[in-house]
């Protein structure tokens, strides 16, 4: 996508990150009900309508600036509530509703597979006006592939961090929450740094080659 220009690179891009980010909170709020939580329910944040889980800072700047200056492209959604004490077995269902997020990206990759699939076979009949599905499935692959591997790092609030501490013994995990206030420094901190980059850019190119190849891209 290097050829295209800023303009056309946020068009591209701009609803691929905007339903990866929905969608992953949705799938959080959908997995706390069936365990047991309705708290998200009840806050109306079971909904594919983007407004209702847009964090100003995480789902538009950051990824809007990233998308125009052709960085790594992440972002984050307002956070769905769960009451974790409505859990049956919290430290258990802690884990499965954090997994629940990234198990959605996953599914959303291999949506947007389909799609560029299916428009490249559409552009091979010289069908060219297409071809914009073409791009708007890679970019919607990669920012599910890179949601999805992001979101499993073992760093609090991500959803890695949720499963570890719930893996964890109590009394260390009382003490490795203490951690979550400095979750977002840590994250920012590894992205100035090329950390991050050098951290999701092995499995996210094996994952998102297997899906190529799956579909026969």
């Amino acid at each position: 996508m290097d050829e295209l220009t800023a303009v056309q690179r946020f068009a591209v891009w701009v609803l691929p990150v905007l339903f990866a980010i929905t969608v992953h909170e949705v799938a959080h709020g959908w997995a706390a009900m069936k365990l047991g939580d309705s708290t998200a329910k009840m806050m109306g944040r079971l909904t594919l309508n983007p407004l209702k889980h847009i964090d100003p800072i995480g789902t538009v700047l950051v990824p809007g600036f990233l998308m125009l200056v052709g960085g790594f492209v992440f972002g984050w959604a307002k956070p769905v509530p769960v009451n974790w004490d409505n859990l049956g077995n919290p430290r258990r269902d802690v884990a499965l509703v954090a997994l629940a997020g990234p198990g959605a990206n996953l599914i959303m990759a291999m949506f947007w597979t389909i799609m560029m699939a299916i428009g490249l076979n559409v552009a091979e009949n010289s069908h060219s006006w297409i071809y914009p599905l073409v791009l708007m499935g890679s970019a919607g692959i990669s920012i599910n592939l890179v949601l999805m591997v992001l979101n499993l790092l073992p760093i609090l609030p991500l959803d890695g961090g949720r499963v570890l501490g719930s893996l964890l013994p109590t009394n260390i995990s009382a003490k490795y929450a203490l951690l979550e206030n400095y979750g977002l420094f840590i994250v920012l901190a590894l992205l100035y740094f090329g950390i991050l980059s050098w951290l999701l850019s092995p499995p996210v190119n094996m994952l998102r080659a297997i899906m190529y190849r799956i579909a026969g891209i």
